[in-house]
């Protein structure tokens, strides 16, 4: 919002109050006089009155392996949810990056910082979504040309963009997507009647689970990994129905 709104809310102040803070130099933005009341402040902008920090939200980058048998959701009135599993100090003001189903296990992120998410989903950055899945019946090398090719997806009216398989053993694939579409994975093994009986996310763009997190168990991301890369190319064309 506009600096001079943040400070009307912050200190109950009228316009012309905040007008006069603001030429009096009074006001610090990251730490340099601001006088332009028109200036644009975010959640977590550092912006202090008379050297005096004004109470601004504090980013919050947090990495939860998601047990099976809770909900990704902030609340539910009749399960347990993803954000019981942390401390009720660390889980205020916190939204989901991406979600997992109710018997999903592996990679959960949780923050405060909207920008950070919406990075995280835009398919602009292709940031690759890695999974392990156990199927009921055995996965064969045709598979791998299907999720390559991608598949109609009635329901959204699209094609799926190309997915990576790699067999590990007859009923266990790493599998690796770049968009996020409602129950995909199940719905690609589903083309050739296969049901995925276990699903447990491994990673998300740099991110990588941490292997000393037991299911339950978070705790908050480094420096490199909250830093993500910039947005690919973007597509000359979506892919054709066929």
């Amino acid at each position: 919002m506009r600096l001079d709104r943040f400070l009307g809310q912050r200190k109950t102040l009228g316009r012309r109050a905040v007008r006069r803070l603001l030429a009096t130099g009074r006001v610090t933005v990251d730490g340099a006089v601001m006088r332009d009341g028109r200036h644009d402040v975010g959640p977590f902008t550092p912006v202090a009155l008379d050297g005096e920090p004004l109470a601004t939200r504090r980013p919050a980058y947090w990495m939860l392996h998601k047990p099976a048998g809770c909900v990704s959701a902030t609340r539910d009135p009749r399960h347990r949810t993803v954000l019981d599993a942390l401390d009720p100090a660390d889980a205020e003001g916190l939204h989901l990056a991406g979600r997992l189903d109710f018997n999903s296990t592996g990679l959960m992120l949780l923050t405060n910082d909207g920008r950070w998410s919406r990075r995280l989903s835009d398919p602009r950055h292709k940031l690759p979504k890695v999974y392990w899945v156990r199927t009921e019946d055995p996965i064969t090398p045709e598979y791998a040309a299907v999720f390559e090719r991608g598949l109609y997806f009635a329901y959204e009216g699209r094609m799926t963009r190309p997915a990576g398989l790699e067999i590990l053993a007859q009923r266990e694939a790493r599998v690796t997507l770049y968009e996020g579409l409602y129950h995909q994975i199940k719905r690609l093994f589903g083309h050739f009647d296969n049901r995925v009986v276990a699903l447990h996310r491994e990673r998300i763009g740099p991110i990588r689970l941490d292997p000393s997190l037991a299911p339950g168990q978070y705790r908050a991301l480094g420096a490199d990994e909250i830093r993500l890369p910039g947005p690919a190319e973007p597509d000359l064309q979506e892919p054709r129905r066929p």
